[in-house]
């Protein structure tokens, strides 16, 4: 149900993860909700939330640790095949919390706000781990998501891989 919350909110945002929509998509009968998420869907949506925060972050951590322009360009690659895989339908879960969900939702933009500088806080120590100042590595970690992030809502708009590569362009001679 995880899974199907997630992909529902990449392409659908919160509101298209609704429970019918989550039980259609996972195939799975209506008292396994309550049984797994006493809380409802608010419960599905954080815990959806969480996961793939949670995977992100791991990418992020798995990421070659000695080239940070690399592990960046790995980064971007991960959007592409995300975004091509789902005919540009798919974009990010977290973003659809923090823009549509965030409000409805005890706690989501919390949740957002603290994944979010999770991911910050590991490509900036992956920066000063590599020789670059504290301040310019938590500076180019905060443009790298908010591009990243918005690049990736171009490409679905324009139903193409054409703002990450520029993002990539611009961006990885940073990472020196």
């Amino acid at each position: 149900m995880l899974t199907s919350t997630i992909a529902l909110m990449r392409e659908h945002g919160v509101a298209g993860a609704s429970l019918d929509a989550v039980l259609a998509h996972s195939r799975t009968p209506r008292g396994s909700v309550y049984h797994y998420f006493p809380g409802g869907r608010n419960e599905m949506i954080i815990d959806a939330t969480r996961a793939a925060g949670d995977f992100i972050a791991s990418v992020i951590e798995q990421t070659d640790h000695t080239d940070p322009r690399r592990a960046f360009g790995r980064f971007v690659d991960l959007w592409k095949q995300v975004l091509t895989d789902s005919d540009f339908r798919a974009g990010c879960p977290i973003l659809a919390v923090a823009v549509d969900g965030g409000r409805d939702l005890p706690g989501a933009m919390d949740l957002t706000r603290e994944i979010f500088t999770a991911w910050q806080d590991k490509i900036s120590a992956r920066l000063t781990a590599n020789g670059m100042p504290d301040e310019r590595a938590r500076r180019l970690a905060t443009l790298a998501i908010a591009a990243i992030e918005g690049a990736v809502i171009l490409c679905r708009v324009q139903r193409s891989a054409d703002p990450l590569d520029d993002v990539a362009e611009e961006l990885s001679p940073l990472f020196t």
